[in-house]
């Protein structure tokens, strides 16, 4: 589910979700649930190709990612021990166009960063749309932008199973 709130950026349609690394989903989820009414039974979901662990809700219209790395040198796990702590990882721009939006950011000295599941640069089928990440951040948040599938692009990813 996404927000559509109008944006400066005619290409950005709003948040697709914010991703939190975390050291245990489940530790974090039961502190969402205990102080923010998040449902405890929220699913956490293993990613095997991308080793993560990622509990998945919504709160206030927006889609939240609880991250934690299965592996002590995943992602999550070395973003946080470089920061000291846990916090919020990255935020997913759900965007018209994604070709548009690259082309925009690397006008603007945007650099793509390389997606550590896929080991792919640039825009590639992720199981809800195309995605890229840029290697530039914004205030110390990564950039993440989504083109979500149309419902025809949906049943050809999920023909194929994706990642």
């Amino acid at each position: 589910m996404s927000t559509h709130v109008k944006s400066d950026n005619p290409n950005v349609i709003g948040l697709k979700h914010m991703a939190f690394a975390v050291n245990d989903a489940d530790k974090a989820l039961l502190s969402y649930s205990k102080f923010l009414c998040v449902p405890e039974d929220a699913p956490v979901i293993e990613y095997a190709k991308s080793r993560n662990r990622v509990a998945i809700f919504n709160l206030g219209g927006i889609e939240y990612q609880l991250c934690q790395s299965m592996d002590p040198d995943g992602r999550f796990a070395s973003w946080i021990k470089e920061r000291g702590g846990e916090g919020l990882h990255h935020i997913c721009y759900e965007v018209d166009n994604i070709e548009t939006a690259l082309t925009h950011a690397q006008k603007n000295g945007g650099k793509l960063r390389e997606c550590k599941a896929c080991k792919v640069f640039g825009s590639h089928p992720h199981p809800e749309g195309y995605v890229a990440f840029l290697d530039n951040d914004a205030g110390g948040i990564e950039i993440e932008f989504m083109q979500v599938y149309t419902e025809a692009e949906l049943d050809k990813y999920n023909a194929v199973k994706g990642i």
